[in-house]
């Protein structure tokens, strides 16, 4: 068990303040952008074309992760305070939202170089479990997306929330949705023939299945609850995203017959 205090600001400068879930973004991002160049095949054409994708990719990850959730998670509460809409760095981004955004630019982009519409998503699948798991440590860092109470060994509790002992859900999504992912993603690229969408099509489905899982230890979010079927907004979302993943693979398999 471990009794959690950590500040989610790492320098406080009093004109600028760096935090640790602001760092999570810019290294997820940075990390990513240098794995997936590695990745690209040896074509200069096509490795410039990623880096100016790459801007409108910080933009749909900020903006559609920023506008799902308030859209999603929280409307009321950014309705009535709107000025908190643009305040990223206090946390509040969808993963979900993210990933529309992504594909909506991703659309956009490739339309207008001709190029086809997996040629650079697959990478970013293959990159996407790097930003998973700095944002769920950030996450933890924050506060945030904690569990519920438990007597697990690895319980933990947030001082600044209350003073039971908790599943760190934010490390256990960390794990599965970071690590295995990735780990995952990257074997099956190695060892067997994969064709363009299969990687992007596999990690929505991969992901949604350790999303929803680990959303059972999860709280809920207090303003929603439970929802359907008694599910969180997340495994709503998540059923929705392996449904397109799936989707995706028989559409790819269908293409190669």
């Amino acid at each position: 068990m471990y009794i959690h205090n950590l500040d989610p600001i790492l320098i406080d400068f009093g004109f600028l303040v760096i935090r640790w879930y602001s760092l999570a973004y810019i290294f997820g991002i940075l990390i990513g952008w240098i794995y997936c160049k590695n990745k690209i095949s040896n074509s200069q054409n096509l490795k410039e074309k990623f880096d100016d994708y790459v801007t409108y990719l910080i933009i749909a990850i900020i903006l559609g992760g920023r506008i799902g959730y308030v859209v999603i998670y929280n409307p009321s509460y950014y309705i009535n305070n709107l000025s908190e809409v643009i305040k990223v760095w206090n946390g509040g981004m969808s993963f979900h939202g993210a990933v529309i955004g992504i594909i909506i630019i991703n659309y956009f982009y490739t339309k207008k170089n001709n190029l086809n519409y997996f040629a650079f998503l697959d990478y970013i699948s293959l990159a996407a479990p790097i930003g998973l798991f700095l944002g769920r440590l950030a996450n933890f860092v924050n506060s945030e997306l904690y569990g519920k109470e438990t007597s697990f060994f690895l319980s933990v509790k947030f001082e600044i929330i209350d003073d039971l002992y908790r599943h760190p859900s934010q490390i256990y999504e960390a794990f599965f949705e970071g690590i295995i992912l990735f780990i995952l993603l990257n074997f099956i690229l190695k060892r067997f023939i994969i064709y363009k969408g299969y990687i992007s099509g596999l990690f929505l489905i991969f992901y949604s299945f350790f999303r929803f899982l680990i959303e059972f230890t999860r709280e809920p979010d207090q303003h929603l609850g439970y929802l359907f079927l008694n599910l969180t907004m997340g495994q709503i979302l998540s059923l929705i995203f392996f449904t397109t993943g799936l989707f995706i693979l028989y559409s790819k398999n269908l293409d190669e017959k």
